[in-house]
């Protein structure tokens, strides 16, 4: 098993600033995203969270919703586990 480089503490904080957004709640997902895992993201991890943030407010937040899935050049391994850690738990329905 090898372990993968995590990002630096300084590089850190510039992707924490850069995943600041326009709509609150991408916000609050993304918050909560470094609230859980800031302390372990790996490089490749940064890489899937910065691809996220280069598309626009409403179109990130329907996928952090799961009102619509990846595609093409986003539809890469580290965006999709970055996206799975980004995504709000679904409640659960009665059976």
């Amino acid at each position: 098993m090898t372990i993968e480089p995590l990002v630096e503490p300084v590089a850190l904080n510039r992707l924490r600033w850069r995943c600041r957004r326009g709509l609150l709640e991408n916000d609050l997902l993304i918050e909560r995203y470094f609230d859980r895992h800031g302390a372990c993201i790996t490089l490749r991890q940064a890489d899937g969270l910065q691809a996220l943030m280069e598309l626009p407010d409403n179109d990130l937040l329907d996928l952090l919703l799961a009102r619509s899935e990846l595609s093409g050049e986003l539809d890469r391994p580290a965006v999709r586990e970055v996206l799975a850690q980004l995504r709000p738990p679904m409640p659960r329905t009665p059976a």
